[in-house]
């Protein structure tokens, strides 16, 4: 299912707030083991505020830990938060103050907000803002809700309108796409080299496509099983190799190696993988605290590991590169469930050997 462009004779935003319901169906997590599809009420936005219809969502792997886990990472869930952060819909009462894009305007969502707390960081660089928010997180208290929601209150300066031609049903992809951008921007130039991406989920499978777009002459995709492997080929992947064949990944002797499994192995795997003077870019977010590493051996190669968090203005270049169609980012989604089956569509996202990104209609 594609949607379609807004027809340009929608309401004004000058559409008083009457025509906005006061309560909306939302994807809510109480509690580990507890995530719950049930309307809640939708607050008036603020002067520099839009109200955005969603129209798709795409299942994250932290929407996934707080199902399952209660905690993201360190984030844990102290109270009910709406999940969600990877969205598109249009524009249905614009800000008042006139920020941000017009009523029927089609827009992707750039979830994070910088919040200056005086620590230092490169302000260059806000997705590394210690005090930053993301949509649907609960890092700090109160817990900053999601937009996994049929209609959303969302600021102004986190629309990207979408170019004409490009679906909101393609461009449900953007957020995770733009951290794919990132993390290759974290490389340095891949033009001409050999690529390993380890680990083909959502993630790897899209920097796979980055990387195929930015001219790598070879991308190796390592997996534990065939299914990611198999879309990770159709986004670009030149050769496959199983994660349980350590030979096979030992004699990658890559240039560029992407972790993005999250994993201690798959980052033990992308420090094998790596030519001497290689660089290792880390996009998995590891479980907290003490984690096990090839350090020896990436002292003895003189590899340089590289962290990747999030995106920054990267989003922007990724709508323009889906709508050009320099970026071919459409097989990594296999699946769509309506909002009312949530549930299902965070059991078949968990199964990563059936599933690619999944996406939820709203």
């Amino acid at each position: 299912m594609t949607s379609s462009t807004p027809s340009p004779t929608t309401p004004s935003p000058t559409t008083p707030s009457s025509a906005t319901p006061d309560s909306t169906l939302a994807v809510v997590a109480h509690a580990r083991d507890d995530v719950r599809v049930e309307e809640i009420p939708l607050r008036e936005p603020r002067a520099d505020e839009a109200v955005v219809r969603i129209a798709f969502g795409g299942v994250c792997g932290s929407d996934l830990h707080y199902w399952t886990h209660g905690a993201a990472g360190e984030s844990i869930l102290r109270e009910p938060m709406i999940l969600g952060h990877e969205v598109v819909g249009t524009v249905e009462r614009a800000a008042v103050d006139g920020s941000g894009p017009a009523v029927g305007t089609p827009v992707t969502v750039h979830p994070a907000t910088v919040v200056e707390t005086g620590e230092r960081y490169p302000t260059d660089r806000p997705n590394l803002s210690p005090g930053g928010t993301y949509l649907g997180s609960a890092a700090r208290l109160p817990h900053t809700d999601g937009a996994f929601a049929r209609r959303a209150v969302l600021p102004a300066r986190m629309l990207r309108p979408l170019p004409a031609g490009l679906s909101l049903r393609d461009a449900v992809v953007a957020e995770p796409a733009a951290v794919a951008w990132h993390a290759v921007s974290r490389a340095g130039s891949v033009t001409g080299k050999r690529v390993a991406v380890i680990g083909a989920g959502p993630i790897g499978a899209l920097i796979v496509a980055v990387v195929k777009r930015a001219g790598a002459s070879e991308i190796v995709a390592v997996d534990m099983v065939q299914g990611p492997l198999e879309r990770a080929v159709r986004l670009g992947a030149t050769r496959t190799v199983l994660a349980t064949d350590a030979d096979a990944i030992a004699a990658l002797d890559a240039d560029v190696v992407f972790e993005s499994s999250g994993s201690p192995r798959g980052l033990m795997s992308a420090v094998r993988a790596a030519t001497r003077g290689g660089r290792v870019v880390m996009v998995g977010l590891l479980p907290s605290g003490e984690q096990p590493a090839l350090l020896s051996l990436a002292i003895t190669r003189e590899l340089e590991l590289v962290g990747s968090f999030r995106f920054s203005g990267e989003i922007d270049e990724v709508i323009e590169a889906l709508a050009d169609g320099s970026l071919d980012a459409a097989a990594v989604v296999t699946h769509e469930f309506p909002v009312e089956e949530a549930i299902a569509a965070f059991t078949m996202a968990k199964d990563s050997g059936a599933s690619g990104k999944v996406v939820i209609a709203f």
